[in-house]
Parts: structure tokens; sequence; C-alpha cells
């Protein structure tokens, strides 16, 4: 039955999230706008829950919507993730305690993102089973059971579970009670995977599922997907932005204080590449060099005088070789001659002896059958991976950190700082036997080429007795300091020998320029969270905060938010979908595949779900 509209009035619809996290979701379905036959229509999140109290107040400050801290676990499903019984005062949250909190009026559309950390790959499959993960995964079903109990009489028009793709196998008999329960309450049922990327249009590759759920009485034309957007690379998401620790982008925009070798690893692993490629470096290239200090793991001759006898006198220690060549080898002359023999893997092996133990016969082999990545370091693939500038951006997790492993979180920034905007000849000198570029009006160093490496230098610098550009030793004394002293005037440098050690935190950070000529460095918090597509300001003009001050726990938040932009296209489609219904619609005819039909394919037949 069509509904009446208010003449140049957009039609509300009403929304509600459960496991809304920091309200990627709920942001992407306030930003979304549609419309059908010239009737505009928007959504209003009305309520959205979820347990962690800094993700309600970071949600607050984001989407200007109201959010309510309710842990919707059952007191089974709380005492087995836990490992204890619920506090005083805790109480499972019900149908009834949902309905009233929506005032009685079921939402139009309900979308539920749980949590999906048992059912990720990130996961091992050997934890994945434990009792208190499982109890995790049937969030899946009861946050979807909650929902329907709560309105019986007028059920939700539309209902999404969003989550990652492994659910179909680690979470497929959740997926079969969800889609009998939903079936049962007279709803069509659509399983699908998706790439949230191409429906925001970002700057990363996200794949997702999506399980949508379309009431046939109360909405019966066809929900369309939204249509594919082109990717973004890094570079377009995260260049607008200010270089890091620019003071007035807040907190997030700190670049985070990597240790000193992590610094040098990323500047030598190539756009694209992660630790694998260090493998590949010739240390003499870098003169990269291991000086370890006498003694380390030393063997003495039997023939030479012994070193000093130390309080530290280990064979690992560098105080003095603590170890013997000793030509006593201490066998019998008749012993068998393959004693601890290592037998080689393409020859022939020696007689199977009832005593076929690696000091009686040779029972040993020289396999080469070993994978090569256990040849040197054996890190999983993304390790300190460096993103090319202008790629796309792999998924963000909740543990996108340059030394993690799940995605890299580093990017080679063309941007130096200084460089912008730059000519090609800015600054730029030319040698003596070489041509020079076409002479401009503007011929100053700034703007051309009009500097010259000329040698014929008849005088001496003017300075001090140092000179101009001077270095002085660390352990002299220094020269006079006068009021124009800088490095073109006089000896205004130093040669430090104090470089940082390796496990050594630099702040302010150091830039060290890669092979490419750009700047590898890891992604700050906010541009995750801009490649996820959140603001980087909040609607104040402010910039965009999450509650607390651990970056950790914000970079989790980031990692496990639904993209705004990606939950914004799905809001679209359904929207018009409503719109539709409500001006009496029953078929429409798209340009874009079907989510959920009257003819839609069971989902039992796609996904073996019974």
């Amino acid at each position: 039955m069509a509904t009446s509209f208010n003449p140049g009035q957009p039609k509300i619809y009403r929304c509600m999230h459960l496991f809304a996290g920091i309200g990627g979701g709920s942001l992407g379905f306030k930003w979304a706008r549609f419309n059908w036959r010239g009737i505009p229509g928007r959504f209003e999140n009305i309520l959205a829950i979820d347990s962690d109290p800094g993700a309600c107040e970071s949600y607050l400050n984001i989407t200007r919507s109201r959010s309510e801290c309710w842990d919707l676990f059952s007191r089974d499903q709380y005492t087995r993730f836990h490992g204890r019984e619920p506090q005083e005062g805790w109480a499972e949250v019900t149908a009834a305690d949902i309905n009233e909190a929506c005032g009685g009026i079921a939402p139009d559309v309900v979308f539920t993102s749980p949590p999906c950390k048992g059912l990720s790959g990130l996961l091992p499959q050997a934890s994945a089973k434990l009792d208190r993960y499982q109890a995790l995964n049937e969030l899946t079903l009861r946050g979807i059971r909650l929902t329907i109990d709560a309105f019986p009489d007028s059920p939700p028009r539309v209902l999404l579970l969003e989550n990652v793709p492994r659910i179909k196998s680690r979470g497929k008999h959740l997926l079969k009670e969800i889609v009998r329960l939903l079936q049962s309450r007279g709803y069509a049922v659509d399983l699908s995977d998706h790439d949230c990327g191409e429906l925001g249009g970002l700057g990363q590759r996200r794949k997702r599922f999506l399980l949508i759920a379309r009431h046939k009485e109360s909405l019966q034309p066809f929900i369309y997907q939204p249509p594919k957007r082109a990717l973004k690379t890094i570079g377009d998401i995260i260049g607008p932005l200010p270089l890091p620790d620019t003071e007035d982008m807040g907190p997030m925009h700190r670049l985070p204080r990597l240790k000193w070798l992590t610094w040098l690893r990323l500047a030598l692993i190539p756009a694209g590449g992660d630790w694998r490629d260090l493998q590949k470096i010739e240390p003499e290239d870098f003169r990269i060099k291991h000086y370890p200090r006498p003694g380390v793991y030393g063997v003495m001759a039997m023939s030479e005088t012994c070193g000093a006898v130390t309080g530290g006198s280990g064979i690992g220690s560098s105080n003095g070789p603590q170890a013997i060549a000793d030509p006593r080898v201490p066998l019998k002359s008749n012993r068998h001659h393959a004693h601890f023999s290592v037998g080689k893997y393409d020859e022939t092996g020696g007689t199977v002896t009832g005593a076929t133990h690696a000091a009686n016969g040779a029972a040993c082999i020289a396999d080469p059958r070993l994978h090569k990545n256990l040849q040197d370091y054996s890190g999983s693939p993304g390790l300190y991976g460096v993103n090319g500038w202008a790629g796309q951006m792999p998924a963000v997790t909740g543990m996108a950190k340059v030394s993690s492993s799940n995605t890299p979180a580093a990017i080679a920034d063309p941007r130096l700082p200084g460089s912008k905007g730059t000519y090609p000849n800015r600054f730029k000198i030319i040698k003596w036997d070489k041509h020079v570029p076409v002479v401009t009006g503007d011929t100053d160093v700034q703007c051309g080429a009009p500097s010259i490496e000329d040698p014929r230098l008849g005088c001496a610098p003017r300075g001090n007795t140092k000179g101009p550009f001077g270095v002085q030793p660390w352990s002299e004394t220094a020269s006079t300091v006068f009021g124009s002293l800088d490095l073109h005037a006089g000896a205004a440098a130093v040669n430090d020998p104090r470089i940082p050690g390796p496990n050594e935190r630099l702040d302010p950070p150091p830039v060290i320029i890669s092979l490419d000529g750009t700047w590898h460095r890891p992604l700050t918090t906010l541009e995750l969270a801009a490649l996820q597509s959140f603001p980087v300001r909040l609607e104040d003009g402010s910039p965009f905060v999450l509650a607390g001050n651990n970056d950790g726990k914000w970079r989790e938040w980031i990692g496990n938010a639904v993209p705004p932009l990606a939950a914004k296209a799905i809001g679209e489609a359904i929207g018009e979908s409503l719109l539709q219904a409500d001006l009496g619609e029953t078929f429409v005819l798209g340009m874009t595949p079907v989510w959920v039909s009257p003819e839609k394919i069971r989902p039992s037949r796609i996904y073996g779900i019974q």
C-alpha cells in the first residue's frame, strides 16, 4: 500500500545498529541520500548498541546520534568468553529492552556487525575452536534473534549482518540457524561477498561478507546491489592531508615513534615489498657490516696460549675465547665408521640396523626440502610492508602497524618536506662540462638551474679558522661562536659519535630518504581512519579524535569499523527500495545485480546451508 508523503519533505527511515563500534555503519547511513520519482529520502539513526564504553563515546562524537553501552552476551556466553561470572548488577539485555529503547516502534533497517575475531583468518584455527571464541561467534545469532523477538508484530523491513568472509566456514552452523530463523519470520535472505572498496570507492581493498534479509510482506520490490566504484590510490586519500605531526590535525596524526632499526628497515624495503626484500640486499652496497667484539664464540687452537680467564667466561661471551679445538676426539679406534654420519639426499642409504641411532649409524639425512622462507627469518607476508603511493591499500585491520604481518601499514610518501610544488630544476647545480638548460626570465636559484659548479676557485673562502661548512671534532674545543654562525659561515657542525642504538625511539622521528626518493614511513592512525573513509575533521571542525589516548585501541576500533562510504552505498540501495514500496511500486527494473528478490535462489543452494 502506498504511503502518503509531505511535498518537498524527505521521507525519513529509522535505522538501528547493533555492535555499532565507533559508528562507521551509522555514519554511512547518516550520509546516505536517495530519491524515487522526485521524492527524497534519508535515514535517522535512532539507536546504536555496543559493549565498549570508549567506542560508545567515540560513536556519539562522530555520528551525533544516540548510543547505549549494553553487553549483548547472554549470561552463558558471558561466562564462557570471560571465564568468570558477570559482576554484580550485570543483566542480560532482553528483546523488551530493545523494544523500549526504540520507543515501541520497529526500525525500518537493522544493521548488525558482530565481533569477527573468532571468525577471522587472523586467528589460528586451533584458537578459533576454543569455547570462548565460540561464545563470541554466537553473538551473530543472538543479535538477530533479539531484534526479531523485539518486534514480533511489525518486524524490521530489512536486516543486515556484516562480517568477515570466513564466517561461511567457521560460522557455517550459525548461518544455518540465522537463515532458518529469518525465513520462518517471512524474510527472503541473500548471502554474498563484496569488496567495500568497490562499493564506497575507497583507497583500500576490503573483502567482507553480507547477509541481507528483506521482509517480503512489508517490502516487496527488489533490492538492487549498489554500483561498483573505481578504487582510489593511497595517495588520493592521504595526499591532501598535511604531513604527520602537524599540530592542528590532533593526536591521531602523530607518527609512531619507531625504533631506529625499524626506520632503517623501512628505508631499505622497496615500495610494494615487505621484510622478504631485506634478504635481497647486498650488505656491502650500504656498508653494512657486523663487527663482533673479540672473543665472541671464539675457538682457541690447542697449540696457542690461552687468553685471560675472566668472570664472564662463556662461549658466547665477548670477554675471551672459551672454546678449544681439541684434536683428541674421544672415539675408540674400532668405532664404526658411520658414527654420527649424515647421509646425502641423492645417494643410497646405509644399511638399516637394529641400533639406528645418530651415534650408532647413518641415521641422519641432509634433507634439502626446506621451504624457501625457512632459510632465513620466517616472518609472515606483510611484515614491515611498505605500500606504494599510487596503489590501493590492503584492508585496514585492528593490528595495522609496521611490525605486524596483518597488513602493510607504511607508505612510500613522495611528499618530502619542503618539496611540494617545486620545479624539477629548483636549486639545481649544473656541471661545468654539461649543457645548460633553457635560460628563462626567472633565473633564480629557486626557479631554474642558474648555478654552476665552477672549478676555477682562486681564493680561500671567508670564515673563521675552520672555514664555511666546517665540521668540528667531538673531542676538541669548539671554535668561537659568533652572531652569524651557521653552516654557511663557519664551523657550525660536529661529528657526533652518538649514533642511535637499534632499539632507540627517536623523537622527532628521522626522515630517511629511500632509494626511490621517497620517505618510507608508517601510516598515522588518522591516515588509517581516512583510508576507512572516516572524515579527518568532525562536524564542529575539530580534528577526528577517538576517545581515550590509547593508539593501539584507536587502531583496533578503526580496523573493526564498517567503512562509512561503503555503508552509505548500501544504505542508498536499500533506501530506494523502501521509497519504491511506499510509493506503491512492486517491481522495478534495475541496472545492477539483485540482492534480494522474490525469485532469489535460496542461500542453501549457494553455501550448502540445509
